[in-house]
């Protein structure tokens, strides 16, 4: 099994091994997923003052967050289907704020790669059609988190 990751890291705090991991990690979860082969998706870690932008840009938020996934295979208004068996599927953007994720390690009492492998994981689900808009939605999508990363072994 094995996604086309393109993983681009602006804050210069995200060693080769913890890149090592995380495409491991998502690999794992696509597996959990029954994702196809050949999937396409990106991950980009960013400054807070970065997806504070992006927060206010896309979500009318005016204030950083931890991580923010853009979907490619949601249809948007007035947006046209592309139909074809042969394309790649292509699930959208991961976008990570580093220095969030390692305040939230220290916050939480473990490691970084445990945090940005939570997070990671996190947007994966949301490209996937996951969310957490109620109760219910919500048990079921970290349910789903938990299970992938503690298969993975990448627990707290």
């Amino acid at each position: 099994m094995s996604l086309h990751i393109d993983f681009t890291d602006e804050t210069e705090q995200i060693s080769p091994a913890q890149i090592e991991e995380l495409t491991n990690l998502l690999n794992q979860a696509a597996v959990m997923e029954d994702i196809p082969n050949e999937t396409e998706l990106s991950v980009t870690f960013v400054t807070n003052e970065r997806i504070h932008e992006i927060n206010k840009q896309y979500r009318n938020k005016d204030t950083p967050t931890d991580v923010i996934s853009f979907a490619m295979e949601e249809m948007g208004e007035g947006e046209l289907e592309i139909i074809g068996d042969d394309l790649p599927r292509i699930l959208g953007d991961i976008i990570i704020s580093a220095e969030i994720a390692k305040n939230q390690a220290e916050e939480y009492g473990h490691s970084f790669l445990r945090e940005l492998g939570f997070l990671t994981v996190h947007g994966f689900l949301h490209l996937l059609g996951y969310d957490h808009l109620n109760e219910h939605e919500e048990k079921k999508m970290f349910s789903r988190q938990d299970e992938i990363l503690n298969e993975y072994g990448l627990t707290r």
